[in-house]
């Protein structure tokens, strides 16, 4: 079992930038593949970024490319989230997922989830 701890999460005005961190609580968590999806109010959970384990690849849906960056830390058992030029449409939980395998966009393939995070961004 893997337990992901998110961190980071806040309050911003459209333009600014926030960092989300996740933890994880097994040294295993360098042989996992990484996601980060978000859920606004009243919608679905949606795919936002994802990492391989080594950190060679990764995947963005098309709203945060050349905003986000996901990266990883595996000696920190830590994955990032670096959010620039947020959005009001950003605003959602954001969560923090693994999984064992490849990298892939769709939630249910994900074998842990931590209990997210909130961003609010305001006009």
């Amino acid at each position: 079992q893997v337990q992901l701890v998110e961190s980071g999460g806040g309050l911003v005005q459209a333009g600014g930038s926030l960092r989300l961190s996740c933890a994880a609580s097994r040294p295993t968590f360098s042989t996992l593949a990484m996601g980060w999806f978000r859920q606004a109010l009243g919608k679905e959970r949606e795919f936002v970024a994802a990492i391989s384990w080594s950190g060679d690849k990764t995947s963005y849906v098309d709203p945060v490319k050349g905003r986000f960056t996901i990266s990883r830390d595996n000696a920190k058992n830590t994955v990032y989230l670096q959010m620039n030029s947020l959005k009001p449409e950003g605003t959602a939980v954001y969560y923090c997922a693994a999984r064992h395998g490849l990298v892939v966009v769709t939630a249910d393939r994900y074998d842990y989830w931590g209990q997210g995070t909130q961003v609010t961004v305001s006009p």
